[in-house]
């Protein structure tokens, strides 16, 4: 949805966005807020903070590829992103 909020996570074994439609924004912790297009491929590292999510007035479709740990865990989710 555009504009939507999202919150902080992590993934214990990584994870691997593709944009397929729209725009969208992504950071990692302490990072930059990047601009991610359709064919983009983005390698969020294994427990790396960060966020991923439409921008404000368009947006973002995108496949997720996510591996579970040995407790089945594959997300952890954190606080919500603010404009702060």
């Amino acid at each position: 949805m555009p504009g939507a909020r999202t919150h902080w996570h992590r993934h214990p074994l990584s994870q691997t966005v593709f944009v397929t439609e729209g725009v969208g924004l992504c950071q990692r912790r302490g990072g930059p807020i990047e601009v991610i297009h359709p064919g983009d491929r983005v390698l969020f590292e294994a427990d790396e903070e960060h966020w991923h999510g439409a921008t404000p007035n368009r947006l973002m479709v995108h496949l997720a590829m996510n591996e579970g740990d040995d407790q089945h865990d594959v997300v952890h989710w954190l606080e919500p992103v603010t404009d702060d």
